[in-house]
């Protein structure tokens, strides 16, 4: 069959990048249960068990070679696909195969493998975001002091900056790296913990010696890459399922910050005040050329609510294993673990490419402004007239009056808003300058000061600790 005859997850062909798809992939999957079973049968040559140098070396040989449709067959026959990778990696290494899984069981190569998978997702993701972090911080420091009107309820409220705005998209983002750093700071190893965790298996191999079965765990964990000292003190037969959860809520954590920026960035260019980047050549609608849809923003959304969707499952299942350990979650996790991770890696690409790639339309932001500010300075004028002798209370009932008359006419007329030629008449505002009380610049407090601070003790040291980052340019599916 070719790959139009069958379906094809569309969160590896069309949004994941080729990073996070071979982390996740079959080779890596079982080319890393073979060096487990390596670093198994070393460890145990190690420590003094009838385990050769020759099949220790025969089993180094066969790391990468494979042969999947062997796998497949012997899988068919046996019903067990740990047996089936065992056979398979016996027939190139004929010697080793009296020691290859010798005292494990199946979550030795299946729950050690998972975790150096979500590790190094992790790890990807937490590059990622940052990077987008960091094009936050650039957009907000450029744009610190633009006055644009606020919104509070999707109403005109008082006015921040396009960058203050920035910086709320950016702290989001931040407390959500924060949460992938944790679970990356607290992530444990299985190690060699036996079939119900027990250790009873390694405990009858090295004949009760208690020191050497703890020293076994310790050089397996090791050898894999793993700091010794983060092992799991107790496993059933599995690493706690629990821990799924915690990390898929982390990734929903992400994808939260992720669909607040892109919902807010499609308001913003409803309003023609914001854009993402649009190509060229980039068709925006097949039936209406002149549309530019923010459609970056809006996959951004999509596969983010994919993503917050997807943490009831990991936690129903951690719920569900009975003692020690049941088989129900072994199907349900080949999906609950990667696609969470394929789906936040497109969202964190997106990400990357839109906050790079902002379009500011500083006129119509001014022009936006403008047309509400004359509402939210009354206050302003208020106090200006009364600083001249003017009665506050007489000077108030002007204020709300023409406000009101000038707001239908905006709203029932769609004609501009005159709210300052209206008070230009009254003789309480006579010899005030109504549009220097109107100066933008006035109204948006601390803002600017405000972006300078997240600036410097946000976005800086997340710069300094993920610079490799800052080189990463993601090339994005269609």
């Amino acid at each position: 069959m070719s790959n139009y005859d069958r379906y094809e997850s569309p969160l590896a062909t069309r949004n994941a990048s080729a990073a996070m798809s071979a982390i996740w992939s079959p080779q890596r999957k079982f080319s890393t249960w073979r060096r487990l079973w390596l670093s198994l049968a070393q460890s145990q040559n190690e420590l003094g068990l009838p385990v050769t140098e020759a099949q220790v070396k025969q089993l180094s040989e066969h790391l990468e070679d494979i042969d999947y449709e062997v796998a497949a067959r012997y899988e068919k026959k046996l019903r067990h696909d740990v047996m089936a990778h065992v056979h398979t990696l016996g027939d190139v290494a004929p010697d080793a195969r009296p020691i290859i899984h010798l005292g494990a069981t199946s979550q030795f190569v299946n729950c050690n493998t998972e975790l150096l998978q979500l590790r190094d997702s992790l790890q990807l993701t937490a590059s990622k975001l940052a990077a987008g972090i960091v094009a936050l911080g650039d957009f907000a420091a450029k744009y610190r002091d633009l006055p644009t009107l606020g919104f509070t309820h999707f109403q005109p409220a008082q006015p921040t900056t396009v960058g203050k705005r920035a910086t709320l998209w950016a702290q989001d983002l931040a407390l959500a790296l924060a949460e992938i750093e944790h679970r990356l700071e607290t992530l444990c190893f299985r190690g060699v913990k036996g079939t119900t965790g027990t250790q009873a298996s390694f405990l009858a191999l090295f004949n009760g010696d208690h020191d050497k079965v703890d020293e076994l765990d310790r050089l397996v964990t090791e050898k894999m890459g793993w700091d010794p000292d983060k092992r799991f003190t107790v496993t059933g037969q599995t690493y706690p399922r629990l821990l799924d959860g915690l990390i898929i809520s982390s990734l929903a954590a992400v994808a939260a910050g992720c669909m607040k920026f892109a919902t807010d960035i499609r308001l913003l260019a409803h309003r023609k005040e914001l854009e993402e980047p649009f190509e060229k050549s980039q068709i925006g609608s097949s039936a209406m050329a002149y549309k530019r849809n923010p459609m970056r923003s809006e996959r951004m959304c999509g596969l983010s609510r994919f993503v917050i969707g997807m943490t009831q499952l990991p936690f129903t299942t951690a719920s569900e294993q009975w003692m020690e350990r049941t088989l129900d979650d072994s199907s349900t996790r080949r999906l609950s673990l990667p696609e969470p991770f394929l789906a936040i890696d497109g969202v964190l690409d997106l990400l990357i490419n839109v906050t790079s790639g902002l379009v500011v339309y500083e006129k119509t932001i001014e022009s936006n402004l403008a047309s509400e500010l004359p509402f939210m300075a009354t206050e302003n004028l208020l106090m200006a007239a009364v600083g001249r002798g003017a009665d506050r209370q007489e000077v108030h009932e002007v204020i709300r009056k023409h406000s009101q008359d000038a707001a239908q006419q905006v709203k029932a007329e769609g004609k501009p808003n005159d709210l300052l030629d209206r008070l230009a008449d009254e003789a309480v505002f006579k010899g005030i300058d109504l549009q220097a009380v109107l100066n933008p610049a006035d109204f948006i407090g601390r803002a600017p000061e405000q972006v300078d601070h997240f600036v410097a003790l946000v976005v800086d040291p997340i710069r300094e600790r993920y610079a490799d980052a800052m080189a990463y340019q993601p090339q994005l599916k269609v």
